[in-house]
């Protein structure tokens, strides 16, 4: 099901990142993936996916009203979403992260959406 927003090579990073998650390791990891609504302004920067149910994602989200936050999100509930044009949630391919998701946060705090 979440095969369609992401890789299986990604998935497995999240997943990767969830089980050090859950084991209470101390960890800032790069964010995975780079989710972004196509006509709106919404994007998630996903670093880590729940190993238990495989469907909760932790990361950075910006649902575009000037307050990103770290968080979950259901990928099933990611397939749901559509903007304004009826557009879906989209993959960006292109993306590789520059840096770790606590700096991503800080700067999306900072600028008050989630840049690059």
């Amino acid at each position: 099901m979440t095969l369609s927003l992401i890789t299986e090579t990604e998935r497995e990073q999240l997943l990767a990142n969830g089980r050090a998650r859950a084991a209470s390791q101390d960890i800032d990891p790069l964010p995975v993936v780079r989710l972004f609504t196509p006509d709106a302004h919404a994007t998630w920067l996903l670093a880590s996916l729940d190993p238990v149910d495989e469907d909760t994602a932790y990361g950075l989200c910006d649902v575009g009203i000037g307050m990103p936050t770290l968080g979950t999100v259901k990928m099933s509930e990611l397939l749901s979403i559509v903007g304004p044009l009826k557009r879906p949630v989209m993959r960006d391919l292109h993306f590789r992260a520059a840096r770790t998701l606590s700096e991503y946060t800080r700067l999306a705090h900072l600028n008050g959406s989630i840049m690059d």
